[in-house]
């Protein structure tokens, strides 16, 4: 009841208060607004809702996670890809290597060659095993001369080395044997019973060892050393040993190489020279020398320089006398149009160490009583442009200016008849002259590589020489040239051929008397003419294996002069086989 009770009084009290307002209402007066700005209405903004709002509900509904499973049903199927194939490129097969060579030849005037190599790996560590054996002779006579004429020339080679990535190195033994005979006599000079009484043949022997290391990322580079012993039939021996060590260090960017090196020989003689008419005393000598070669190297782009000296002190042992020299050492080259023009140049001296070994080689028909002595190139100054003209065709040339002071030139021993007891003593053989030479000279060269399978090359050399006797240079041509060429047929046959033209040259036949000093010898100048040679192969191949080949020597068949009284043989001809295999 109470409830009823407020209900009607609070609606009564809000009937009178409705009653109040409507009578206000109807009593409202007029009122004037004046507008003092025109109306101008904008739109704002409307309220957005986010997107994402934030719920802050502490009693918001988490979702419940749902897990789908996937059920694989297998379907057969019979459908199969065709593979793609790559396209064939025909390429040819690498070649078979073999380790090992030999091969034999005969021909004409008894001729005879045998070579033989082989290489073998030994052990895991991968050392490399070399062995080589070569021999040349001939057993012909010719008609020149009434003394035999043979010749031997027999070397075997064993070396051992290892390659590693940081270093390598090697260490060998050589042996050789060489016969030679002092045959330069002009036939009706002497009587039968004066030849029969000359001993002409010369046996010259060789041993030595070598060995050598290279090392790549170290300061120090390399370092050499050989000992090798060479002697005669004529008791003559001669043992040398020289070594050398270089290092490099780098100044910024650029490279510093430092090479020590030395060299000493020894030897005797038993015999005196011929310029004396009595054989009372031989000839000792011993030379030491020894030197630094201090060189910067420059890179620049196109630009490559060497600048650098050689310092050399040169004993000589016998005397007890020494000297100090100063050589240049500077070489340059300079790419103009990438390959095609590249301008060279340099000079360059040393103090050059002369041997028995060295002059036997240049010359087996000297006689075993040669003062030894090393030459001093003063400089050797040369400049040239070699690149290529077009891609198959190359060329170098190059002209040079040498100043030589005890250059060894090769003239005739004179006739000797107060030591006809010694086979070498009738003007058949051959003494050292060393003279101080000027050689002014100019060299050319073209190489045609027409295909892979023809070579062509041509060279020529030009030189003028001065003496400080102003005698002639000694058995040196001013001219030489040289025509190679390489032609591979077909597969099996292949063919090359070799050319060469030497000028005239000049020697002095002399006759010693006793109590004359050399110089003024009953003498008489000759000279030699020039001469051409062609020698020429040709090859066929049955297989990578096995082959036959022919050698032709002297197609013209002329019996010139390749030492003044020393005519060579004339047309040779000589065949063989060759064999490839592994052993």
């Amino acid at each position: 009841m109470k409830m009823i009770k407020y209900i009607a009084t609070l609606s009564a009290l809000l009937f009178v208060f409705w009653s109040n307002a409507q009578e206000k209402e109807d009593n409202i007066g007029t009122e004037t607004v004046t507008v003092v700005k025109p109306y101008a209405p904008s739109v704002s903004d409307a309220f957005k809702v986010k997107t994402a709002p934030k719920i802050t509900d502490s009693i918001a509904l988490k979702k419940k996670p749902i897990t789908y499973h996937i059920f694989s049903v297998p379907v057969a199927s019979t459908f199969t890809p065709a593979k793609a194939k790559a396209a064939k490129v025909e390429r040819t097969p690498a070649p078979t290597l073999y380790n090992s060579y030999a091969a034999v030849g005969l021909g004409n005037y008894n001729n005879a060659l045998v070579d033989f190599y082989t290489s073998r790996e030994l052990g895991r560590d991968e050392k490399l095993l070399d062995v080589g054996l070569t021999h040349q002779s001939s057993r012909g006579d010719i008609n020149s001369t009434p003394l035999e004429t043979d010749f031997y020339n027999t070397d075997a080679v064993i070396s051992l080395s290892k390659k590693d990535m940081d270093y390598d190195w090697g260490t060998g033994l050589e042996l050789g044997h060489q016969l030679y005979n002092w045959y330069g006599l002009q036939s009706g000079v002497f009587t039968q019973d004066q030849v029969d009484s000359i001993d002409e043949r010369q046996n010259y022997f060789n041993a030595g060892v070598n060995g050598f290391i290279n090392v790549e990322d170290s300061f120090f580079k390399h370092a050499e050393l050989a000992v090798n012993r060479f002697w005669d039939s004529q008791e003559s021996a001669e043992i040398r040993a020289n070594g050398a060590v270089t290092v490099e260090l780098p100044i910024t960017s650029e490279m510093v190489s430092i090479t020590a090196k030395a060299d000493y020989v020894t030897g005797s003689f038993e015999n005196a020279s011929l310029n004396s008419t009595t054989n009372e005393m031989g000839i000792d000598y011993g030379q030491l020398i020894t030197g630094v070669s201090p060189s910067f190297m420059v890179y620049r782009d196109e630009l490559t320089l060497k600048l650098g000296a050689n310092f050399v002190y040169g004993l000589d042992m016998e005397r007890s006398e020494g000297s100090f020299y100063i050589y240049p050492a500077v070489t340059a080259s300079y790419r103009v149009m990438e390959d095609q023009v590249i301008a060279y140049g340099g000079i360059e001296g040393n103090l050059e160490q002369n041997t028995y070994k060295s002059l036997v080689a240049n010359n087996p028909y000297v006689s075993p009583t040669l003062g030894i002595q090393p030459t001093d190139m003063q400089y050797n100054a040369y400049a040239g442009i070699k690149g290529q003209l077009v891609n198959n065709i190359g060329y170098n040339v190059r002209a040079f200016y040498k100043a030589e002071n005890r250059k060894p030139l090769y003239l005739l021993n004179p006739l000797n008849s107060a030591r006809s007891e010694e086979g070498y003593a009738y003007g058949n053989s051959f003494q050292v002259f060393y003279d101080d030479v000027k050689t002014v000279g100019a060299f050319a060269e073209l190489n045609f590589d027409i295909n892979r399978n023809f070579t062509l090359g041509i060279n020529g050399e030009y030189n003028v020489y001065s003496t400080e006797t102003d005698n002639p240079a000694w058995n040196l041509p001013k001219l030489k040239s040289t025509v190679f060429m390489d032609y591979q047929i077909t597969d099996h046959w292949y063919a090359g051929a070799n050319l060469f033209f030497v000028g005239e040259r000049e020697d002095l036949q002399s006759i010693a008397a006793a109590g004359i000093p050399a110089n003024e010898f009953e003498a008489t100048r000759v000279t030699l003419d020039s001469y051409f040679d062609a020698n020429a192969h040709l090859g066929y191949r049955f297989n990578d294996q096995l082959a036959v080949f022919a050698k032709f020597s002297n197609l013209s068949n002329k019996n010139y002069e390749r030492w003044s009284t020393y005519y060579v043989q004339g047309f040779q001809a000589l065949a063989g086989i060759s064999y490839k295999f592994d052993f």
